[in-house]
């Protein structure tokens, strides 16, 4: 198989159809946008953005961490962390602690309000998918279950 991240193939021996891999990739890509942006329209709180969203799913996976390691985890510059991490904190959806080791620093976490709005959006945006589940048939079912744990790999590699 080959290590997309790379270039390079992991497994010489497997033999692989490059056009046939494309197009799996290229399908993958445009069905996981959609479902994606179909997902985000299903959000609790329309005050958040999906980044301001996306940092409180950050820190309810992870724990807390500091602005530094936010803006590494989420892909984003330190400044506009900074600034996330203030819109998040005036809402009152984190609270910032002096850092145990460096004073110079902060920790982020999550309120008990922000722990229960992600856990209500996650209740509303898995009933919608569930909603759409329903309409496939047993076989479509398997191959789901079984694809889960290789998209879940995927989103964190």
């Amino acid at each position: 198989m080959p290590d997309l991240a790379h270039g390079e193939p992991t497994d010489p021996t497997v033999l692989r159809d490059p056009d046939a891999d494309l197009a799996a990739i290229n399908s993958l890509r445009s069905a996981v946008m959609r479902l994606g942006r179909r997902l985000k329209h299903q959000r609790v709180d329309e005050s958040l953005s999906p980044t301001e969203m996306s940092v409180l799913g950050t820190l309810a996976r992870c724990g807390s961490a500091t602005p530094g390691e936010l803006a590494r985890k989420e892909h984003v510059q330190p400044p506009s962390m900074t600034r996330i991490v203030a819109l998040l904190e005036a809402k009152g959806l984190v609270r910032l602690e002096p850092h145990p080791e460096d004073r110079r620093q902060k920790v982020v976490s999550q309120t008990e309000t922000a722990e229960a709005m992600l856990e209500e959006s996650r209740r509303k945006r898995n009933a919608w998918l569930a909603a759409l589940a329903e309409g496939l048939d047993e076989d479509e079912w398997a191959r789901l279950r079984a694809a889960a744990p290789v998209l879940e790999k995927l989103a964190h590699l």
